[in-house]
């Protein structure tokens, strides 16, 4: 029998602290933030895809106060689509592409959005990425490995759930944790909080924590959600 590798224990817990301190999400002045807006679009989404529509400018109009917003939008539906557009940072087209997707029926493929979100930040800075669903019938372990290799490459997953689903807050929020990200569920009830969400995501993009603590200041209760989660 091959003999088993001895794990040097004090290498291993310092090579894994500097793993950490160098996953510190950070922004360099002058530079456009990078965002992917990522959503469940199987058929029980329909009404909050309206919704994210309807707001998603507000993200765009937030991210003009700094360095501007680079926007990539990727969905998944049906039977084994999952689809991801261009970057933009035109307001107008991608409200022009999120009116064409129509919601259908299928299973949840987190997984393929998270692998997704790995290549692009392996490609150039992804500063955030928000992810809108209402439930996980994916294997969760799986689903917080890619998490924390995402995390690894500095791009925090914002998580947000709609719904009552226990199993998939459970997972959001570990998801969530992972990333150095945030999580929060969202009211049915209470529309306008998803607008403030974006708004805040887009500010953390473009301009980092000093940029949400500043949205928080003027009066974005969101911001002081996100920030009592974010490593900071």
């Amino acid at each position: 029998m091959a003999e088993l590798r001895k794990i040097d224990q004090s290498k291993d817990v310092e090579a894994f602290l500097k793993a950490e301190a160098a996953i510190a999400p950070t922004h360099v002045p002058g530079e456009r933030g990078r965002l992917i807006l990522a959503m469940d679009a199987t058929m029980s989404r329909q009404p909050t895809w309206d919704r994210a529509l309807a707001i998603q400018s507000e993200m765009f109009a937030e991210a003009g106060k700094a360095s501007g917003l680079d926007v990539q939008l990727v969905y998944f539906r049906g039977f084994n689509e999952c689809q991801a557009s261009r970057w933009t940072s035109d307001a107008n087209a991608l409200a022009r592409l999120m009116s064409k997707v129509d919601c259908r029926g299928g299973n949840t493929q987190i997984a393929r959005i998270l692998k997704h979100i790995k290549s692009e930040a392996t490609r150039g800075k992804v500063h955030a990425a928000v992810y809108i669903g209402d439930a996980v019938e994916e294997n969760i372990d799986q689903l917080c490995q890619l998490a924390g290799e995402v995390g690894l490459l500095g791009s925090p997953l914002f998580m947000f759930l709609e719904g009552n689903d226990a199993g998939a807050e459970r997972a959001y929020r570990e998801i969530a944790r992972l990333s150095r990200g945030a999580f929060h569920r969202l009211d049915a009830s209470a529309p306008s909080v998803l607008g403030q969400l974006l708004r805040a995501v887009a500010a953390y993009a473009t301009g980092g924590i000093d940029a949400l603590r500043r949205l928080e200041a003027a009066g974005n209760a969101s911001s002081t959600l996100l920030l009592s989660q974010l490593k900071t």
